[in-house]
């Protein structure tokens, strides 16, 4: 046993370092040459950024023994070279490298001198200026570093054959122990034969390549985990079964699960059958989208398929609350069917009374009051025109013009236009307080203080009055407009700003009123970024407290 393994040992020991010795070097030429590659990208990337910034001066000022840098028009010719004298330069327009980087952006080649000693390295990148940079690096080929690697080869072996024949029975009674003790988890720990160095270097590299990509799947774990855990949208990642592979906090609060969920099927935290349907239609389709009511709000869901090689994998779900859109389409809607209706009205009126007009109809005595009938509907038309145009801009958010204005000088014109309103009513109406001086638009707040008293006139007692008050406070100008007027019941306070919407429709209708003051009012108050409180009992009248910001960005 002792002789054949030591046959084995002095058979095996001389080829393995030879081959070792191979190895070893393959594997640190392919690992130098990587680097060396990766290293002359590098500096072709931060040669590249100086040139565009510099030019050729860049180039020309450049001192690098190590490096050759080439910069090539787009025909070929070589505009400076940091080693030749460009001149003398064939056209480089079909190098392997340039075309490359000419269709792609970049281009990479290599090419053996004509000896084979020499390899030459070549990386070169596209300039915004349409020209090429190439950079240039010669290195010593296989060929040449085993040529040189003969002599030391030749000592080794010779060392090994002396040392395997001395060693070699030796060795072979205890070849079994040191083997059956390596400790293959911390492979250069081990006091082991040299032979093996190879090998337990390549494990310990694995190792760490493992351990890498162990910490870097990790790390991804953890990003995903953190971005997807502060989204506010909901998403749900399905597997190719639908079964849940990963959800977020935002869709367990949607769907009402917890983890429990994962690894069952979608169908276990939603069974409804649009829901169903439209993963279906993703999976064949590769998109749909749906939405759905959950929990008294809307909801779209996003389905996208998931796909590898053409293959379906899964899907993902997104869900986005859009109650708020659906909220303000149905406004639209609702306001686009106000809009007709309180458009037709003055019109059906104006048209029937000039029809009657135009065709005769009418007494000669009863024509004036027909008259005063289609201009008093014109004059409520256009009313509504304008009250709804201003709404619009309002909407838009349109910037108007700011300046330094006096809310009580405001509040006296607003008040000596409606002087006669007021006076027909028998409304009287009182001014107090500070002067109130704030910088807004001029043209806005006389809209929302003239709005405010024409409503409190409009809906005041004969007889009633109205008080208003100005407040000057640190930074801000408090308006309060108390009126004795009909008054609001509780349950439709909340409803009076929306657009069109009338307490006592009767009433209004009568005054003439739009429907769109108070809604003007909000809306101007939050464009110049102040804030309106409504309070009011029925039968004894309502109070607006107006709060405005001296000043705002």
């Amino acid at each position: 046993m002792t002789n054949r393994i030591f046959r084995a040992i002095f058979c095996v020991a001389t080829s393995v370092l030879i081959v070792a010795f191979l190895i070893i070097t393959g594997i640190l030429y392919n690992d130098f040459t990587n680097n060396q590659t990766l290293q002359l990208k590098d500096e072709l990337s931060l040669a590249a950024t100086a040139t565009e910034d510099e030019g050729v001066t860049y180039l020309v000022n450049l001192n690098s023994e190590r490096y050759r840098l080439t910069l090539i028009n787009s025909d070929g010719v070589v505009i400076y070279d940091t080693v030749a004298d460009e001149s003398t330069m064939e056209n480089h327009l079909n190098r392997e490298e340039i075309q490359e980087a000419l269709q792609s952006g970049s281009g990479s080649s290599s090419r053996y001198s004509t000896t084979l000693t020499e390899k030459y390295y070549y990386e070169a990148t596209l300039l915004k200026d349409g020209t090429v940079l190439r950079i240039s690096i010669t290195t010593a080929s296989v060929a040449a570093l085993l040529l040189n690697m003969i002599g030391p080869l030749a000592f080794i072996v010779v060392v090994a054959i002396v040392v395997s024949l001395i060693a070699a029975r030796a060795i072979a009674k205890n070849i079994t122990k040191p083997l059956n003790e390596l400790d293959l988890e911390h492979p250069l720990n081990n006091e082991a034969y040299e032979e093996l160095a190879p090998l337990l270097n390549r494990i310990n590299s694995l190792h760490r390549e493992l351990d890498m990509k162990m910490f870097d799947l990790n790390q991804q774990r953890n990003e995903f985990k953190e971005v997807t855990d502060n989204m506010r949208e909901g998403l749900v990642l399905l597997d190719k079964d639908n079964n849940i592979l990963s959800i977020n906090p935002a869709a367990k609060v949607l769907f009402g699960t917890d983890d429990t969920c994962l690894g069952t099927d979608f169908l276990t935290i939603d069974r409804k059958l649009a829901m169903t349907k439209a993963i279906e239609r993703a999976t064949k389709e590769g998109h749909s989208e749906i939405r759905l009511p959950i929990m008294d709000k809307q909801y779209q869901f996003d389905i996208t398929r998931i796909q590898d090689n053409d293959k379906t994998t899964g899907a993902v779900i997104l869900a986005f609350d859009v109650s708020t859109q659906a909220k303000a389409e149905q406004m639209r809607k609702e306001f686009s069917a106000n809009v007709s209706h309180e458009l037709k009205t003055p019109l059906q009126s104006i048209i029937g009374s000039a029809e009657l007009l135009s065709n005769g109809l009418v007494k000669k005595e009863d024509t004036q009051r027909f008259l005063t009938h289609i201009q008093e509907d014109a004059t409520r038309l256009l009313a509504l025109v304008e009250d709804i145009i201003r709404l619009s801009q309002l909407d838009e958010g349109l910037q108007l013009p700011s300046e330094k204005v006096s809310l009580k000088t405001l509040t006296n014109e607003a008040l000596s236009s409606l002087q006669t309103s007021a006076t027909a009513k028998e409304v009287s109406i009182s001014l107090s307080g500070d002067e109130g001086l704030l910088k807004g638009s001029k043209h806005l707040l006389y809209e929302i203080i003239y709005n405010i008293c024409d409503n409190a006139i409009m809906y005041n007692v004969t007889g009633g009055s109205i008080a208003i008050n100005i407040q000057d406070k640190e930074d801000k100008v408090i308006l309060t407009v108390t009126d004795t007027g009909i008054g609001i019941p509780q349950d439709q306070i909340n409803r009076v700003f929306e657009r069109f919407y009338r307490v006592d429709k009767s009433h209004s209708k009568q005054s003439g009123g739009t429907g769109l003051g108070l809604s003007i009012v909000k809306h101007g108050v939050e464009q110049q970024h102040g804030q309106i409180k409504l309070t009011s009992k029925l039968g004894e009248g309502t109070t607006i407290v107006i709060t405005l910001p001296k000043e705002y960005k």
